[in-house]
């Protein structure tokens, strides 16, 4: 990635796929249209002549097309792509500006090498925030303790998590499990104290993917080590939390804004108030 301004720039080379399903041009419009119909994941291809791209073909562009004629005929030739080395933002733009959801990515000669979509492009901007996440936390810590501490990234198992948060929302949860679902959540953030894994940040994102049953995720981890007394870890083991498994979940109904706010309208409507409120 390149670095301007001490802030790094990420690349297109960066986020997108490099396993990219395709087309020939010589395919027929019935066979790429099951293709479609089959998939969970493609609403078209890149069109290629072994690795040239020739052009692109959506279910739009089959709509009106015998099952017979070939891709090349319908197909659309006039089509957008970035270079692996173009930067993300202007990539973003591009795919934002003209309504399209993926970009190709060609090299010099004119090779397919990628593909880049709208959710890579939102996952980008996601883990370039998470940094800057834990550059704060990790001076606050540094500060508060006098120590140096390094920062890894690693995966790591779910079920060696302390979670130093007890609670979680219902509507938010569902939220993080959207956004697993398709590879848009940011990594977690983890203090390794001396061997003991706490959790910092992500207590929804493990939530939702042990709901979705994976064992593991990506993470950012701010390395002490030898253990220390942190303010997080006494946390935990007041509110006896060992694992994932002790966070519960709150319906969001029952938010104690959503419960203040309840309350506010009914004493201003004038009405007796309930007593168990």
């Amino acid at each position: 990635m390149e670095v301007v301004s001490g802030r790094t720039k990420p690349k297109v080379k960066d986020y997108m796929t490099r396993d990219v399903a395709t087309v020939s041009p010589d395919e027929t419009v019935g066979e790429v249209a099951t293709r479609i119909a089959e998939s969970e994941e493609h609403s078209g291809f890149p069109v290629t002549d072994r690795r040239r791209v020739e052009g692109f073909i959506s279910a739009r562009d089959l709509l009106l097309a015998e099952d017979d004629d070939p891709i090349f005929k319908v197909m659309a030739t006039d089509l957008l792509v970035a270079h692996p080395d173009m930067k993300v933002n202007d990539a973003a733009r591009v795919i934002l500006r003209s309504g399209i959801q993926k970009l190709p990515v060609v090299d010099d000669a004119g090779n397919l090498v990628g593909i880049i979509s709208n959710a890579d492009v939102i996952r980008s901007q996601i883990e370039r925030a998470t940094p800057e996440k834990v550059g704060k936390l990790m001076r606050t810590l540094e500060q508060i303790h006098e120590i140096e501490l390094t920062e890894e990234r690693r995966t790591v198992p779910l079920s060696e998590l302390t979670p130093t948060q007890g609670r979680v929302y219902a509507d938010e949860l569902e939220g993080r499990r959207y956004e697993l679902e398709r590879g848009l959540a940011e990594p977690l953030v983890v203090i390794d104290n001396g061997g003991t894994l706490l959790l910092a940040d992500g207590h929804h994102r493990v939530l939702a993917a042990d709901q979705l049953s994976i064992d593991e995720m990506d993470a950012y981890v701010i390395v002490i080590s030898h253990e220390i007394d942190l303010g997080m870890a006494r946390t935990a083991e007041k509110e006896d939390l060992e694992r994932i498994d002790d966070i519960d979940v709150v319906d969001y109904a029952r938010h104690p804004l959503v419960q203040t706010t309840k309350r506010l309208q009914s004493d201003g409507g004038g009405g007796d108030r309930d007593e168990d409120q």
